[in-house]
């Protein structure tokens, strides 16, 4: 028997695939660009945000997006789980192969981490809204491990 109520269990299983299906479709743009039809990218873009919208309202829906403090320890916890326990467990049952990609994620998460950390420490001690970093000021910085 869950430990949540079942309501909440529908709404983080519909967030989930809203959410896997919007990284799924940024995906599929990404190969479209990649083989010369920017337009149907542009096409998968549109349909990604959208699912992005679905999920951000089934998420708040179910109380999760509960403000910066609230928001950026939840964020840091969950990185730290990533990278210390479930990757980690994944990358002793697979092939090679895979744990090469998994490596991947993890070294780009360790940089997720990083970051979520110096947002918490310029949270922390602004009054109100932070500063950009130039590399996010300028949509530089990085977001997803190349493959």
């Amino acid at each position: 028997m869950s430990r949540i109520p079942r309501f909440q269990e529908h709404l983080k299983t519909a967030f989930a695939a809203e959410a896997a299906s919007a990284a799924r479709y940024r995906a599929n743009a990404t190969r479209a660009q990649r083989d010369g039809m920017p337009n149907v990218a542009r096409r998968w873009q549109q349909l990604a945000a959208a699912k992005d919208v679905l999920a951000i309202e089934l998420l708040d829906a179910a109380g999760q997006v509960r403000g910066a403090d609230a928001d950026i320890g939840t964020a840091i916890s969950e990185e730290r789980y990533e990278n210390d326990i479930l990757y980690t467990k994944m990358i002793q049952d697979v092939d090679q192969e895979t744990a090469n990609v998994f490596l991947r994620v993890v070294n780009a998460q360790k940089e997720h981490l990083r970051q979520l950390e110096g947002l918490r420490t310029d949270l922390n001690a602004s009054q109100g809204d932070v500063s950009l970093p130039p590399e996010v000021d300028r949509g530089t910085a990085p977001s997803a491990p190349e493959s």
